[in-house]
């Protein structure tokens, strides 16, 4: 399997970045992680960063290719989440850290999709979306029974209210986890904060997967028109992708595009499949406005 990859992760107008992103290489699997800690909350950094860890470690315990992915994705993601109720554990349930996250695993020419939250994961081919995962947020809903448009989305008064994520209370979140999605040569797959995917739209989205552009440039490209978009109150802003390239002999190209939170490795060698019980009530991310660098910055 060949693949090219590439992450990005820029403060955008905040004071502090909160996401977390990586690319794991392993020799014969490939894990996409995006993580984004819920600044309204107690330690958003310190909870993305307990949550990758938790999920690099697991990834990097295991032989490649994965035997069961949907049970890996399952057990990472609910490690993840026990890890942050612990860490919050002492703390009033509605201050606790807490975080959203999007992980894509790919391998033997395939792709496995899970996330809690509004981290979403994109597959994109021949310069369009092809699908996206669907936000655990009152907004998505509203989305899928036509309330609202894709458009507003980002301006709605409820956009900052999640359904689940990481940590909070012990029970599991809902999260989702696809089956396996055959991946054609050129597909590109992304796994983002809502801090890209809020200021873009799907075509701008899509044209991560034309030709004639390094995947690290097109990365750079959407991290900065996004910025551009939701100033002067832009997000953290996060990603990371990978193009599939075909079957081959084992090989990668590893890209770093902008300021990143974690490692990125070299040499690499249909909806949601079930839910699990969840968080009820809709949890804030962060202040709609809150957390933004100074003028001066």
């Amino acid at each position: 399997m060949r693949v090219e990859f590439a992450d990005l992760s820029l403060i955008g107008d905040r004071e502090e970045n909160q996401d977390r992103v990586q690319v794991l290489a392993g020799e014969r699997a490939v894990l996409l992680i995006a993580v984004d800690g819920m600044g309204g909350h107690a330690d958003g950094a310190k909870a993305a960063q307990l949550a990758i860890e938790t999920v690099r470690d697991a990834f990097q315990r295991i032989t490649h290719p994965v035997f069961d992915p949907i049970g890996f994705l399952h057990l990472a993601i609910g490690r993840a989440h026990l890890n942050l109720v612990t860490l919050g554990a002492r703390l009033p349930l509605e201050s606790r850290p807490r975080a959203t996250c999007a992980l894509c695993l790919i391998q033997d020419d395939a792709a496995f999709f899970a996330h809690v939250g509004d981290s979403r994961i994109y597959h994109l081919r021949g310069g369009a979306v092809r699908e996206r995962t669907r936000d655990h947020s009152h907004v998505e809903l509203l989305l899928q029974e036509g309330v609202i448009t894709e458009a507003e989305i980002a301006t709605h008064p409820m956009r900052n209210l999640v359904e689940c994520c990481l940590g909070g209370d012990a029970w599991l979140p809902g999260m989702a986890i696809t089956r396996q999605k055959p991946l054609a040569p050129g597909d590109v797959l992304l796994a983002c904060t809502d801090g890209l995917w809020s200021g873009l739209g799907d075509e701008r989205i899509g044209s991560l997967a034309a030709e004639g552009e390094a995947l690290a440039g097109g990365l750079r490209r959407l991290g900065e028109q996004a910025v551009r978009a939701c100033g002067p109150y832009s997000d953290n802003t996060s990603a990371a992708a990978l193009r599939y390239l075909g079957r081959g002999p084992s090989s990668a190209q590893s890209q770093t595009s902008g300021q990143t939170s974690g490692q990125t490795s070299g040499q690499a060698s249909g909806q949601a499949s079930g839910q699990t019980s969840g968080q009820a009530p809709a949890v804030r991310k962060t202040p709609a406005k809150g957390q933004r660098k100074a003028a001066a910055e």
